[in-house]
């Protein structure tokens, strides 16, 4: 499962120390509350966040993979109270296929129940049709202080003068477009300003081209847009990780 994720390395799975998950974006403990891990996938934050003290009160941790899911349930949400995983039965092409499958779906929670979203390499998997919802959803359940810490692809849709206006979206695999999904960096601001939310916080790539992190707030919070810096990271490279044939069925026997 680990290697269908990405990071198999112990040190990007445990929280021996425990500290604060987040401590350069979020440095709580406050903030920890009330976590919705939103692509929880087999656990990798739902472990630091166990570990950490204090742990939150309450997590839900969903994912669109059932196998996942399913295991994080028979091996983490026995050894902490509050910690909760639910599948999320969206439509993913290699994740969750089947027809008849919605497209998006809200999240099982109630307006306004969490002090934190978390929503790691997710936004990267999702569709241009398939990002208001989302939105609209993480500014639903936070609470008025609540914050998101969110990543994306983006790049300037200026540099690609063949795109049409309602255009705002690449992707890399033809048979799987959901295997990464970069945004026009202005279309994204604009759709966050329409589900109310406000980018407070903007960290540019580590490997250029590569995941920005934005952290983002509740509009009526008050707190200021941030000014995207350059992207002047190195070059590198960080392909998404191959999967097995059928991935949808890692961890669903047995």
């Amino acid at each position: 499962m680990r290697a269908l994720v990405g990071g198999q390395e112990d040190e990007l799975w445990d929280n021996s120390e425990g500290g604060v998950v987040f401590p350069h974006l979020v440095p709580g403990p406050e903030e920890y509350a009330a976590v919705l891990d939103f692509g929880c996938g087999c656990g990798r934050i739902a472990r630091q966040l166990i570990q950490q003290d204090p742990p939150p009160e309450r997590y839900l941790g969903i994912d669109l993979h059932r196998g996942m899911v399913r295991w994080c349930q028979r091996h983490l949400a026995k050894r902490a109270n509050g910690f909760e995983f639910v599948h999320h039965d969206v439509w993913n092409p290699s994740l969750n296929p089947g027809s008849g499958k919605p497209r998006t779906a809200p999240f099982p929670a109630g307006d306004g129940e969490f002090t934190l979203v978390v929503a790691l390499s997710v936004f990267t998997h999702l569709l241009q049709d398939q990002v208001d919802p989302y939105l609209r959803e993480v500014a639903r359940v936070l609470r008025p202080g609540g914050v998101a810490i969110t990543t994306w692809f983006l790049f300037d849709k200026r540099d690609f003068p063949m795109l049409q206006e309602f255009q705002n979206a690449l992707f890399v695999n033809v048979d799987d477009p959901t295997n990464a999904v970069i945004y026009d960096r202005e279309w994204l601001r604009g759709r966050l300003a329409a589900a109310g939310l406000v980018p407070y916080g903007v960290r540019a790539p580590e490997i250029r081209g590569f995941q920005w992190s934005l952290l983002l707030a509740p509009s009526a919070s008050g707190r200021r847009e941030a000014e995207f810096p350059a992207d002047e990271a190195p070059r590198g490279s960080k392909p998404p990780p191959v999967g097995p044939p059928r991935p949808d069925q890692v961890g669903v026997e047995g």
